[in-house]
């Protein structure tokens, strides 16, 4: 069981930097970050401030090139790449902006898809897809295909995709960003539920008024944390 008072994410002095044509770009620098369990972090910033890069890096789809990431206390750097993709299919589950379900699988296989991965159980899986599904009021869609729904729909699905896994934090980039506003505030009330029931939520966004809805609000600038504010820090946007 995860320990509430242990920072289920660790980071510290985490920096990444590319390098392209003998160019040194530095998309984060020296980050210190703690995560809990039960926790709903947003992180803002403007465009190339580093968010997607700190979100690849927590996700395990990249490596920093300093410093040091722990996982439920686990240093990441010492796991073989086998075990970086176990890990990636149990312990998180990815929210992405463009969905990314799979063309010709219906709902229901888009979501029981990474379960089929762990060797589980058919019983298991379809328990695991159908809760899934009703969760996010998506069940009645089970046979479509992805082209058969709206943009919201899809993004349901995602949702469903993630959590079906029951994993330890839930990573969503940009969940919002190619639904319209009134699918966007959908989509943010099923992450305050899900947050709710206890899942732990680090959400990437431009907005600031999604930004509002996590308890927790990390601001980027050029790579590096300038605000790390909670919910009574914060103010409602100008409109």
């Amino acid at each position: 069981m995860t320990d509430a008072t242990q920072p289920l994410i660790h980071l510290d002095k985490v920096t990444k930097v590319f390098l392209t044509d003998e160019v040194e770009t530095h998309a984060l620098a020296a980050i210190d970050l703690d995560i809990f369990p039960g926790e709903y972090i947003a992180i803002s910033g403007p465009s190339g401030c580093g968010k997607s890069t700190l979100l690849s890096i927590l996700g395990l789809l990249d490596s920093p090139s300093d410093g040091e990431y722990q996982l439920n206390g686990q240093p990441v750097a010492t796991l073989k790449m086998s075990e970086r993709a176990r890990t990636r299919n149990r312990e998180i589950g990815f929210i992405f902006q463009s969905f990314n379900l799979i063309g010709d699988l219906s709902v229901y296989e888009n979501v029981e898809l990474p379960l089929t991965y762990r060797g589980m159980r058919p019983a298991e899986r379809k328990e695991r897809v159908n809760e899934a599904l009703e969760k996010v009021e998506m069940a009645h869609r089970a046979k479509h295909l992805p082209s058969q729904l709206s943009g919201g729909q899809q993004q349901r699905v995602a949702v469903a995709r993630a959590v079906a896994g029951q994993p330890s934090i839930l990573l969503a980039d940009e969940p919002t960003g190619n639904l319209d506003s009134k699918n966007g505030e959908a989509v943010m009330t099923l992450l305050e539920q899900l947050h709710g029931e206890g899942s732990t939520i680090c959400m990437v966004t431009h907005d600031p008024r999604y930004a509002l809805h996590a308890g927790r609000e990390i601001h980027l600038f050029d790579g590096k944390i300038v605000h790390d504010q909670t919910g009574d820090d914060r103010t409602t946007p100008e409109s």
